[in-house]
């Protein structure tokens, strides 16, 4: 019995997920499991916004093409700037530093700087696998993929001496 889950999160722009499938099974999920028994459902506004947002994603598929093109693109520039970054093909970007120091400086650095890329720390991920989430999205450019990358490459060089 074949099942689709998904989620209404990053791609979509809001919280909560979905299984379709089996009416029968979906029954069965429905009265014993625990994690969906003890929730609530998602709030209207919050549907509605999902959506809104899958008629977007159907209606307007050059928005996927267009950020993976960036994703493709911030791959080849952290590559020639010598910045190793995990393996992902997705709009979501994953710069493994290792220490949380690291992470929240360079983090820093890079907000000052215009930038607004995550820090990823403990407890999220295992100790010592701290990393820096860039997000992309259809409407950056690809000037601001650059300036990114070249502050990156800066924030790096300047944190080299809190990478423990």
């Amino acid at each position: 019995m074949p099942l689709l889950v998904g989620t209404l999160g990053k791609a979509f722009g809001c919280f909560g997920a979905f299984i379709a499938g089996d009416e029968d099974y979906l029954e069965w999920l429905l009265q014993t499991a625990r994690s969906y028994i003890y929730t609530t459902a998602l709030p209207q506004p919050v549907a509605a916004a999902a959506r809104a947002a899958l008629k977007v994603a159907v209606s307007e598929g050059w928005r996927r093409e267009r950020v993976l093109q960036l994703a493709g693109r911030l791959r080849q520039h952290a590559t020639e700037a010598g910045i190793a970054l995990s393996p992902s093909i997705s709009p979501i970007q994953p710069v493994v530093l290792g220490s949380a120091a690291r992470t929240l400086a360079v983090s820093e650095q890079l907000f000052a700087a215009g930038f607004w890329v995550a820090a990823i720390r403990e407890p999220t991920v295992p100790r010592g696998s701290a990393r820096l989430r860039i997000t992309l999205s259809a409407a950056h450019s690809e000037a601001q993929v650059d300036s990114l990358i070249e502050a990156l490459a800066g924030a790096l060089r300047d944190t080299s001496h809190a990478a423990a």
